[in-house]
């Protein structure tokens, strides 16, 4: 059999084939390698994305803890605050978003500088404040030592002006009373401890030395209290009254006296009148007065 000669038509519709069968091969090849290489991108890119939240994490928590540990201080640093706040917000919104992550490393540096500072501020505004804590205990602590020394000469001044007016009293000594007869004739006074033989009564005293005193003209008031605890008096009338400390008292004898600041003898007496009141047995206490102060005190008995 004779060969039959090839058709032309065929063989171009051959070769097209195998060129589409090869550049699909090539395409398919193509998209796998560019899928694999998306991929790839991709996963580095979440990896990226997952290292800068932690970062923002890391910072923002830093920021809290920070904030926790100065306490009200950080109210003087409100704005600058508010301003990482901010930024933290604006870095979030990238990463959930867009993935511009060289933004997102240029705002987390500067977030990163403004937190830094804000550290800084926290740490000079603490060691101010401990400072003037410090200055502020110390100034208490001289304030109170002050008081203490000025309560102390306040006090030793007290004492020394109670010194000086209990040296500016005048005081009695040598207190010597006790009951008068006169019985013996030619007024001859005698000695006795027998109530229903007193006629009166004589007290004698020295008024003591003292420089301090402003020296003049003194009322001396004695007070001869019975044993029922009655005064004796010559009467109930303000005449035979004096003020002590407020009080109005009636006194048993009065004696008025010129003091010039050096001892003086004064004597007084009270006169039993009425011998139809018998003189009381028992213990008689006897008080005297002087400016306003009580300056003696002896007793005697009856019997």
């Amino acid at each position: 059999m004779e060969n039959q000669p090839s058709n032309p038509v065929f063989s171009i519709k051959n070769i097209l084939i195998g060129l589409l069968i090869l550049l699909a091969i090539v395409m398919g090849l193509l998209y796998v390698l560019n899928k694999s290489k998306f991929n790839t991108l991709m996963a580095e890119k979440e990896q990226q994305r997952m290292v800068f939240q932690s970062e923002l994490d890391s910072l923002i928590t830093e920021h809290e803890r920070v904030k926790q540990e100065y306490g009200s201080l950080t109210l003087v640093l409100t704005e600058k605050d508010s301003v990482i706040q901010a930024n933290a917000i604006e870095i979030k919104k990238l990463l959930d978003t867009q993935w511009e992550f060289y933004r997102v490393q240029k705002k987390l540096d500067q977030l990163r500088k403004i937190s830094q500072g804000y550290l800084k501020q926290m740490d000079s505004l603490f060691t101010v404040n401990r400072e003037l804590k410090e200055e502020n205990i110390k100034v208490r602590a001289d304030f109170e030592r002050e008081k203490i020394i000025t309560r102390d000469l306040q006090k030793d001044k007290q004492e020394l002006v109670e010194k000086v007016e209990l040296a500016a009293v005048l005081r009695a000594y040598g207190i010597d009373a006790n009951g008068i007869s006169l019985s013996g004739g030619r007024g001859r006074e005698t000695a006795t401890d027998r109530a229903r033989r007193t006629d009166k009564i004589k007290m004698c005293f020295t008024l003591a030395e003292n420089a301090v005193i402003q020296p003049g003209i003194r009322d001396i008031y004695l007070r001869v209290a019975r044993p029922d605890n009655r005064i004796l008096a010559k009467g109930l009338g303000d005449e035979y009254s004096f003020i002590y400390r407020g009080e109005i008292l009636q006194y048993t004898s009065k004696e008025t006296v010129n003091y010039q600041n050096e001892s003086i003898q004064v004597c007084s007496q009270w006169i039993h009148r009425n011998v139809k009141d018998l003189m009381q047995q028992g213990l008689y206490v006897v008080t005297i007065f002087a400016d306003d102060q009580e300056i003696g005190q002896t007793f005697f008995e009856l019997k």
